[in-house]
Parts: C-alpha cells; structure tokens; sequence
C-alpha cells in the first residue's frame, strides 16, 4: 500500500517544522490540521501532547505515542559583536554542528544562522587533536554588534538546523528531525487508516503526538496518566546497521526497506509483541525484530510502567545517522508501520487479554 499524497504531505510538512523540546506548537498545529477531520476528538493538554481520540468502544483503551519533538538548540547569550552562543536541547555530538546552516525561531519568524567555530589554519596543535566542545562554537546571523543582534533573537529562542531534506536513492529520505517526526506521522497514519476503515474499531483509539522525549520521556508519561491506556505501542526510530561501521553482532542487523522493527525485551508485553508479528505476517507487511534487554530509551520505558502496568509494545523505524542533518529513513518503512499499527487497533477487543501466561 503507497503512501496517500496527502498523507505525503503531512510527512513533509511536519518534517519543515520546528520542534525543539518544549516548543512543540508549531508541528502540533500541523498534525492538528491532519488528524481532526478523521477523529471523534482532539485535544490538546496542559502540557502541549496531542491527543487524537476515535469513537469510544467497548474494547480496551489503546494509547499509539510518537513523540514530535526534535534535538535543537537555544540561545543562552549574545556577546558584544553580536554573536550568538546556545545550549542544547537533547543530546548532540558536537561534531555534528560544525559548519551547519541552522535557523533561529524568533518572534519575528525564522531567522537564518550558520554555526562554526576558528578556521582549521588558525588552531592550535593541541586543539586540532581535540574533540570540539558546544562553547567553543557560536552562531553568526550578520549582525554587526550586540544591539543589532538583539533587535531579531532573544535568550530562549529556539534553534534548528536548517530544515532541508532531500530524496535519495529508491525510497530512502534524508535530512533533520527523522527522529521522530516519522514515529509521529505513523501513530498519525495508523489512526486515520483504522478510522477510515470499513471494519469498526472496537477499541477506544487515541493516538498522541507525545512531546519533550528527547529530555526525560515526560509527555509520554504525562499524556497516558490523563488516557489511563490498557494497552499501548510507542513508535520510534532505532538505528539501522547496514551502513560502515556498526556491529551487527551488539546492534542487530536492521536495514532500510525491510519493514519496521518489532522489538522483543523486558519493556515490551510478549503477548503484544506476538500479536504484532502475528498480524503482520498475516497481512504481508514485513518487519523486522529487534532485542533489546533493558528499559528502552523512549516512550515505551514510561508507558510500560504506568499506573498499574500497561501492556506494552515498540514499533521502531530503522534510520541512519541519528542525531545528525542527514539521518536517513525508508518511506516505505514507516508506510509498512502504519499499515501494521492500522490493524492491531482494528482487531483489538474486549476478548484480549494480554496478561502473561504463567501456566
């Protein structure tokens, strides 16, 4: 099944929209414009999650979580020449910023910036052999002193990279904030697709674009104690190995294309971990599995342990290069998560039960 051209759209849309932690509203705005003429509802709660609900059933309650926030920047201090300097939001490898054109998000609207540091002719001997840190960087917008800069940036501002992404070979997209606007988009997607189904949901369906994953898990944990979820899937990206340099043997051997990553550990519910691989053989979707033996480091970690326990389940999208401008996806993976999440909802009812079997 091909991605909708709307549906498309949205991806792209989303994917030109900042969305640093904690200022999420803007790609809120555009998954809102998607998601609500398909939806019973959509909310939005105090803590900026939004909530895409379907008709009540009579079935459990299933919570889908993809976060939408991004890895970004904000502006700390502006010196007397009018240069800009930042912390992070997230976690960068520094490396990573060197020489990039990035975009400071201003009241006044975007406001482009490049991020550099002293030419490679005039460092040092030591310093050349150094790793690069976040304070020894700083971003120039042309501003010819400190009031001049202050006319256009305040302390707070957020900072991207530029948004710019391109289509590379087959399928493959590349560019900034893949993780996670492609979770986000799936658990989106997968809404619509069930709701639009002529089979009838008989779960109570709401589907979150979860924010702030990137510092501490914290919509996701705040948004499942307003949704109180029985069952629950979070969808993130998971590196991919098939590029130089993993090791397959510590990493898995998951590769762009071959379907989304259904993960097998301690965080995850092997009841629904079982449904998944079962529905998706059952409809022709391909996946893949991946093992992971410790307390997963997104959304699925805080909804597993919520309230009483959740019966919970990781869909990941592979991606390359994660945490960088270039982290690379398949389209075609995260269609295939869409569609797989589409019929998990589709035939959950109040017949499941996902209480591990001891007997």
């Amino acid at each position: 099944m091909a991605i909708e051209p709307a549906a498309r759209q949205f991806l792209m849309d989303a994917l030109a929209t900042p969305s640093p932690s904690g200022y999420e509203e803007k790609v809120q705005a555009v998954v809102r414009q998607y998601i609500e003429p398909v939806a019973e509802s959509v909310r939005i709660d105090v803590h900026g999650n939004l909530m895409a609900s379907s008709v009540p059933g009579d079935g459990p309650r299933l919570m889908y979580a993809g976060h939408c926030d991004q890895i970004g920047m904000l502006v700390s201090y502006i010196d007397d020449e009018g240069f800009v300097y930042a912390n992070t939001i997230g976690g960068w490898d520094p490396q990573q910023l060197i020489g990039q054109t990035m975009t400071i998000w201003t009241d006044h609207g975007p406001l482009p910036a490049v991020i550099s540091r002293k030419p490679i002719h005039l460092l040092s001997t030591s310093e050349r052999t150094e790793v690069v840190k976040i304070e020894q960087m700083w971003l120039d917008i042309g501003a010819c002193d400190k009031a001049e800069a202050e006319k256009h940036v305040r302390i707070g501002d957020p900072i991207t990279l530029h948004l710019n992404h391109r289509a590379l070979l087959g399928a493959h997209l590349s560019g900034p904030a893949m993780d996670n606007t492609t979770g986000m988009w799936t658990v989106m997607e997968a809404f619509r697709r069930a709701a639009v189904s002529k089979s009838e949901l008989r779960c109570q369906l709401t589907s979150v674009s979860t924010v702030q994953e990137e510092i501490g898990l914290r919509g996701a944990k705040t948004a499942a104690g307003s949704i109180r979820p029985d069952v629950a899937i979070a969808v993130d990206v998971t590196h991919a190995s098939d590029c130089p340099t993993i090791d397959k043997t510590q990493r898995g051997d998951i590769r762009l294309g071959r379907g989304p990553v259904i993960a097998r550990g301690p965080n995850m519910n092997p009841r629904v971990v079982a449904r998944l691989i079962e529905l998706a053989e059952r409809n022709g979707i391909p996946y893949q599995v991946a093992a992971i033996g410790r307390a997963t480091p997104n959304d699925a970690n805080v909804l597993q342990i919520h309230g009483g326990g959740v019966a919970t389940g990781l869909v990941a999208i592979p991606n390359r290069y994660m945490h960088s401008a270039v982290e690379t996806i398949s389209t075609e993976d995260i269609d295939n998560a869409a569609e797989l999440l589409s019929h998990f909802a589709l035939e959950l009812s109040a017949d499941d039960d996902f209480t591990p079997c001891v007997g």
